[in-house]
């Protein structure tokens, strides 16, 4: 009378090692096949990193069919902060959310460790779409032409607030380059201190390249708007004669600080993964990239949307990042004390 559901018992039993042995052996491609795919934003819509997130979801429907669909999703606060967190924390660590979250995560963790509180070593990036060098940019007719010239008189510099890239690497150079910067904060965001600047109000502002030749391109091109110095570790090709900010100091230790502050330019705008995923899966999100970032048609889809495109593979992003967080405390300190300006 209970042999029947003895041998149902027996016949699972054999069978489960089977069923777990075909889902350990599944590749990472299959792994994907039906799931739902999320890019994950820390800013609201309509800025560059949004725009970036976008380019990835509409990149990865085209690299990986078997997906069921791929979607963005924006969560602000805290300048990227709460997505960073969340992302660190909570999200799901098999692949199946990815962010375009700031790249200065890194410089976060180790200048402001009760804020920062991730471990951004334990992230895996994916790739860069392009890096991200902050330009400062003047009228055509600021009283202060040259780098030379905002040594020697005032510049009026406008910017959002004190924790912002607006202040803090015009700072840099006001406290490690002796510059005359006269720092007027308030402006809610870039489109208005940009404003100010093209009314008069104002001679000097920092932004994201990226996002001043998508906003400005006329301006630019007309010779309105003139970039004179831009952050990084290397000069963006679109700005070959534009001086780097550590090129303007000759002090090496006001070098090494500039570096630092400025290193996460050459993480730009990277899709990053939670810590935890598959190793396996990783290198095969990494594979895609690359090949995506190389199509014609999805370079194609970033020209006509005006967004750079300058990649770099998940493992050389990754270099970056790990440099960051291995700055020495010296350096890391006195980054800190100048961004105060």
């Amino acid at each position: 009378m209970f042999k029947k559901p003895a041998r149902l018992f027996a016949g699972l039993a054999l069978s489960l090692p089977l069923t777990l042995g075909a889902a350990l052996a599944q590749s990472p491609a299959e792994f994907f096949r039906d799931k739902t795919i999320k890019v994950m934003v820390g800013h609201p819509p309509g800025g560059s990193y949004d725009f970036y997130a976008r380019l990835a979801a509409d990149m990865l429907r085209a690299h990986l069919p078997q997906a069921k669909a791929v979607i963005v999703e924006n969560k602000p606060g805290g300048g990227g902060l709460i997505a960073t967190s969340y992302i660190y924390g909570q999200a799901p660590r098999d692949g199946t959310v990815l962010a375009v979250l700031p790249e200065t995560i890194g410089n976060t963790q180790v200048m402001e460790p009760e804020v920062g509180k991730w471990k951004v070593e334990t992230m895996r990036y994916i790739g860069s779409f392009s890096p991200v060098n902050t330009a400062f940019v003047r009228r055509k007719d600021s009283p202060s032409k040259t780098p030379a010239d905002m040594k020697r008189q005032e510049t009026i510099v406008g910017c959002t607030g004190t924790t912002a890239q607006s202040y803090q690497y015009p700072a840099l150079l006001k406290v490690l380059g002796d510059y005359k910067f006269k720092m007027i904060c308030g402006y809610p965001g870039a489109n208005e201190y940009s404003i100010a600047l093209e009314r008069g109000e104002i001679d000097l502002v920092s932004s994201a390249w990226n996002s001043w030749r998508v906003t400005h391109s006329r301006q630019l091109a007309e010779g309105e708007l003139v970039a004179i110095i831009q952050t990084g570790l290397k000069r963006n090709r679109e700005l070959p004669d534009v001086p780097l900010m550590q090129e303007l100091v000759e002090d090496p230790v006001a070098k090494k600080v500039i570096e630092f502050a400025s290193a996460g330019a050459m993480i730009g705008r990277a899709l990053l993964a939670p810590p935890g995923v598959p190793e396996d899966r990783i290198a095969f999100l990494r594979e895609t990239f690359d090949k995506m970032v190389a199509d014609p048609a999805m370079i194609d889809m970033a020209a006509k949307r005006a967004l750079e495109l300058d990649p770099a593979p998940g493992t050389v992003v990754q270099g970056y990042s790990d440099a960051i967080v291995k700055t020495p405390p010296d350096v890391v300190e006195k980054a800190a004390v100048a961004f105060k300006g």
